[in-house]
């Protein structure tokens, strides 16, 4: 799978991109919402890891610029974010509405990351069948 990591933090980037390598998947990754943004408007990934917070474009942002060209659901896109943004449900359901895959809370162990890119990558396998 191509997997995109939209995150301000370089740790966490690091992390995951040593995580998705092993597990055998393609890693690209980036520190800015707006180049996020650019890069999936370029290509089609198979999972979009996204921080919600991050400065000048948030993951917001880059979800509301990606609805309005009605492009939230050419990949599947996980929101990953230890934001208090989530703590009311009526902004977890707006989220939703965006038509986003899910959402992980950080902090998240690497099980659950793993978990997830499985989960992932399941539902794309019977889909291609």
């Amino acid at each position: 799978m191509k997997i995109l990591i939209i995150d301000d933090n370089t740790d966490i980037r690091m992390l995951l991109e040593m995580t998705i390598n092993a597990m055998g998947h393609e890693f690209n990754s980036t520190p800015s919402g707006l180049e996020g943004l650019e890069m999936i408007k370029g290509e089609i990934y198979d999972l979009v890891l996204l921080d919600l917070t991050m400065p000048n474009f948030s993951g917001l942002d880059v979800l509301n610029a990606l609805d309005e060209e009605g492009l939230c659901t050419r990949q599947p896109i996980v929101l990953f974010t230890a934001s208090l943004y989530l703590s009311t449900s009526d902004m977890e359901e707006k989220l939703m509405n965006k038509e986003i895959h899910s959402i992980l809370s950080k902090p998240s162990d690497i099980d659950q990351i793993m978990q997830k890119i499985n989960e992932i990558q399941a539902e794309y396998e019977s889909k291609n069948k």
